[in-house]
């Protein structure tokens, strides 16, 4: 059956999901957002049952399997999964995407190696590739050479080349595996040296590149390895030759049982980018926010009057409209499988402080070998002006709700963080004039925030102006330094918050009926938002425990997907989430104790 135990691999160009049998059951070529030619995750039955000819997966299928294990190399993105036969054999099989420093660049190709190695006994292997290309609409011409297959279609072509036994792998024959072999899936090349040196290379520097960057994280003394694996997943979600950040590596993975809440997360979001970059700013890796200010100064100059969308292409495209696949069944038979992301042409006014937000560190941190001034400040100013316009003005809202529209209290706050940021950094490169302007209109936007957004009656902030619904987001209050953490009224909405959206362990985003009917599952980084804001308020150890708790309900490889079913604890949502993962680090780094009081 289907579900979301799965690891995942890539190389900032590239990821593919991988279960626990060592089927490969989802990838895009030749890029994160591209052809889904491996499809398998959302093409199964109610049951999770793959159609019999299990077209869109990679799988290498040990015969009379009894069981499976997986676990990722220490400290890398290389995923190692174990296989166990009725028989006593053990097969081993080590996947990754090649991806190291080379001639002064990172090397970083569309491509997928398969490592295969006999561990014990005369284990038998039945190793079955179908790519499909447009979503899995079209079946490929193949053609072979006496090392190699070739997948072809009118856009592009996938070469496996191997020294596995190349009719065996078309024909779908098993056999015994009496000695290692390789698969090395990607563009119609050919290799410049033997198979199994290539392979053996590419892994060495691949390990030995992820290893160096883990190096360099400047982790809390607490959860070290919970940390890690969030961070090296969340750059995975890095498309790094544009510095756009995707929030997920999939589509249509439902956030709930019997839902149409089914959407394309290949993309970037301005406002999950900001939560990333926070997050990994505080891990020290100065590099991927420097290639997002490149993205979204970009798209700051192509703004119409400093007007952005809340979410683009990873190359900065705003052509992503929604369309349905009705030729795949869904994860779990749940459609509609969806390419595109309609949230593109909805007004989401908290953009403005995202950009702003994610911006401002550019103006401080000395680490950068760039450091931003006057051109990017001007270029800002832009989107203070358009924060000023818009923050009481109804938007969709952080939530993206479809069809219902309020002045959210969330949007603007995050318009009020955008002038604020601005004050601060014009004081920075000295101009006295832009600062007190802009704290002029932050102090303004404060006051009529706190008027309007604050609900007697209830004794809290409340989601939107005037209103008397809460939502998860106020939760931010504090992050964004709109409330200080001793503001009793903070204290108040956290209580609210948590009085009225949490069950169980976990924490609903908001309980109001909304587009879809009433919410089923909770939203994983609501709970670290609340974790953090239970820390902030003095209320540590009661933080400590939830997040304790929090982390066991991660998948067998410490991932975690956008959603959660509190009840039962089953993870739904697109996979991997940035926003899940981005909070796990954020509240480790929170209450972990220190270096300095650890011994």
């Amino acid at each position: 059956m289907s579900n979301l135990e799965l690891g995942v691999i890539g190389n900032c160009n590239i990821a593919a999901l991988i279960d626990a049998h060592a089927t490969l059951v989802w990838g895009c070529f030749p890029r994160m957002d591209g052809d889904a030619v491996f499809h398998g995750l959302l093409n199964t039955d109610s049951q999770g049952r793959p159609p019999p000819d299990r077209a869109g997966e990679f799988s290498i299928q040990l015969v009379d399997q009894l069981h499976g294990e997986q676990a990722y190399v220490p400290n890398t993105a290389i995923l190692r999964t174990t296989l166990y036969d009725h028989h006593g054999g053990i097969v081993e099989i080590t996947d990754f995407a090649p991806r190291f420093a080379l001639y002064e660049r990172i090397y970083r190709p569309p491509m997928i190696v398969r490592r295969i190695q006999p561990v014990k006994g005369r284990p038998r292997i039945l190793i079955r590739l179908s790519p499909r290309f447009e979503n899995g609409a079209l079946v490929p011409e193949i053609t072979r050479g006496s090392n190699h297959i070739r997948y072809v279609s009118p856009a592009q072509t996938l070469r496996l080349t191997t020294n596995a036994p190349v009719s065996y792998v078309l024909e779908g024959r098993s056999f015994v595996l009496e000695r290692p072999i390789d698969l090395l899936l990607g563009g119609d090349e050919s290799l410049q040296a033997g198979i199994e040196a290539t392979a053996r290379d590419l892994f060495e520097h691949t390990q030995d590149h992820w290893r160096s960057w883990v190096r360099a994280l400047s982790i809390p003394f607490e959860w070290q390895d919970a940390v890690i694996r969030a961070a090296i997943t969340l750059k995975l979600c890095n498309f790094e030759e544009t510095g756009a950040i995707v929030a997920a590596l999939t589509t249509s993975i439902p956030e709930a049982q019997n839902t149409e809440r089914n959407w394309d997360y290949r993309f970037c979001w301005l406002r999950d980018a900001y939560f990333v970059i926070h997050a990994l700013n505080r891990l020290g890796v100065t590099r991927t926010m420097e290639d997002y200010l490149r993205f979204i100064t970009d798209i700051v100059e192509d703004a119409t009057e400093g007007e952005l969308r809340p979410v683009y292409g990873i190359t900065r495209d705003t052509a992503i409209d929604e369309v349905a696949l009705d030729h795949l069944s869904g994860y779990r038979g749940h459609r509609p499988v969806r390419v595109g992301n309609q949230a593109h042409i909805q007004v989401q006014n908290d953009v403005y402080g995202s950009v702003v937000l994610a911006s401002t560190h550019a103006f401080f941190d000395r680490r950068l070998t760039h450091p931003a001034g006057e051109a990017l400040f001007e270029q800002l100013e832009r989107l203070g002006n358009r924060a000023i316009a818009v923050f009481d003005k109804p938007d969709a809202g952080p939530w993206e709700l479809r069809s219902i529209e309020s002045v959210h209290t969330f949007s603007a706050v995050m318009c009020w963080a955008a002038c604020d940021r601005l004050a601060k950094i014009a004081r920075h490169i000295g101009l006295a004039d832009r600062s007190a302007f802009w704290r002029r209109e932050a102090n303004r936007l404060h006051a009529i925030i706190c008027e309007r957004a604050w609900n007697e009656a209830m004794g809290c902030f409340v989601s939107s102006f005037d209103g008397q619904d809460l939502d998860a987001t106020l939760l931010l209050l504090h992050e964004v330094d709109f409330l200080d953490a001793s503001d009793p009224r903070f204290a108040a909405t956290v209580t609210q918050v948590g009085r009225h959206l949490r069950t169980g362990d976990f924490l609903f985003r908001y309980v109001a009926k909304d587009d879809f009917g009433t919410p089923k599952t909770a939203f994983i980084i609501c709970i670290f938002w609340y974790i953090d804001a239970l820390a902030a308020i003095g209320r540590q150890d009661e933080a400590r425990t939830l997040f304790e708790t929090v982390l066991e309900r991660r998948n067998n490889l410490g991932l975690l997907p956008e959603d959660i079913d509190p009840a039962t604890g089953e993870l739904w949502g697109n996979f991997p989430q940035t926003y899940s993962m981005v909070g796990l680090i954020n509240s480790a780094m929170r209450l972990s104790r220190h270096w300095e009081d650890a011994f």
